[in-house]
């Protein structure tokens, strides 16, 4: 079920939810859309799934695009869960879904009961090199038509290397160049490839809302690394490692689903 809401500023988002029970606010990624939530959300009974797609994804306007931010993204969702919810909720996300969840479990803990970070892309810090490709990728549509800007990407030593070493990077990358508006996708990938979370490694060592954080290996955007050290750091924090996406998607999805499952169950 779908449903409008209205940002601060007179954005409207949509609001798309499924199931019913205990709500849990679950966020896409970047150029991602509820689709991706829904993909792996848990299907066991007792679970409402509520994924806010962020300005300029999905059904939900973009906005002035000097406004789009992981900050602004995650205000949208604290508006949301003020206005709508009764607070606190379970907050999550995959890849720039966990960083706005992670900078709402620092910013404003209240409204956060529990803590889940699916393929994390950032830890604390702007601009990091895994988001390379993604801001690669915003360059080339600023700069040359479609087709054009692909055929480079793909020709390019980012692109080889995406081919031979995290596929499922590649095809997502390569489908943001078909993705429209071509303008709102290029500002997506050149506004949140440079940006970050905005907290600090000391801010994450004050987490105190149980956490789930989710990895898999063979994936360079969203590094294992990161997803084991947040887990580290974040003293709530069990890890789990799921099967990469590149290496068998049903049994990616069904290990994210039992992983989420589990975790939720234990609250």
């Amino acid at each position: 079920m779908s449903a409008a809401f209205e940002a601060s500023d007179g954005t409207r988002l949509n609001v798309d939810t499924a199931g019913e029970g205990m709500p849990v606010v679950f966020l896409h990624g970047l150029c991602g859309d509820s689709g991706q939530t829904a993909e792996v959300f848990p299907t066991d009974p007792g679970f409402r799934r509520i994924t806010i797609e962020a300005r300029g994804h999905g059904r939900s306007q973009a906005g002035a695009f000097g406004k789009l931010s992981i900050s602004t993204f995650a205000d949208d969702v604290a508006d949301y869960i003020e206005s709508a919810l009764e607070a606190p909720v379970v907050v999550g996300g995959i890849s720039m879904g966990a960083a706005i969840s992670l900078r709402l479990a620092v910013r404003r803990p209240e409204l956060v009961r529990a803590l889940v970070l699916a393929r994390p892309a950032w830890r604390t810090a702007a601009a990091p090199e895994n988001m390379a490709p993604n801001a690669e990728v915003g360059h080339l549509l600023a700069h040359l038509p479609s087709p054009a800007a692909k055929a480079a990407f793909l020709a390019g030593s980012t692109g080889r290397r995406l081919a031979a070493e995290a596929p499922d990077n590649l095809a997502s990358l390569t489908g943001f160049f078909s993705r429209e508006p071509v303008e709102v996708t290029g500002a997506l990938l050149t506004a949140i490839a440079k940006d970050g979370p905005g907290v600090t490694e000391r801010d994450l060592g004050g987490i105190a809302a149980p956490t789930l954080v989710i990895g898999h290996e063979r994936d360079l955007i969203h590094p294992i690394a990161y997803a084991r050290a947040l887990a580290e750091q974040i003293r709530t924090a069990r890890f789990i490692q799921i099967t990469p996406k590149a290496e068998d998607k049903v049994q990616y999805v069904a290990d994210f689903r039992r992983a989420m499952a589990a975790f939720l169950k234990d609250l």
